[in-house]
């Protein structure tokens, strides 16, 4: 059985969120996200491949094309994850705001 990729190790680089981002707005060919960076094709491959094993993505074969969407089901997981964080810092803040009103 093939090990999935953590979401977190997708959302990690730049190049990838910025791929996500393009994804958002509309179905693209690997060429047509490559064209929107200045790196090589293969390294696009490469980062397609990861966003793919993470499941942020979704590849499928047209002919010769492999057209990509962006797959929202995995971003809910660190949607979860830093939900608590906020919840952390809202009370954090709260306190430091009831502090700084009794002065």
């Amino acid at each position: 059985m093939k090990t999935r990729r953590d979401v977190f190790q997708g959302i990690a680089d730049p190049t990838r969120r910025t791929i996500i981002g393009l994804l958002a707005m509309q179905t693209l060919t690997i060429n047509a996200v490559a064209e929107n960076f200045n790196i090589s094709q293969p390294a696009i491959s490469k980062h397609m491949r990861i966003l793919e094993e993470c499941g942020l993505v979704v590849i499928e074969k047209h002919g010769r094309e492999r057209h990509c969407t962006a797959s929202y089901m995995a971003l809910q997981e660190v949607a979860q994850w830093a939900i608590q964080y906020q919840s952390f810092w809202n009370r954090r803040l709260d306190t430091l705001e009831n502090l700084l009103n009794e002065e």
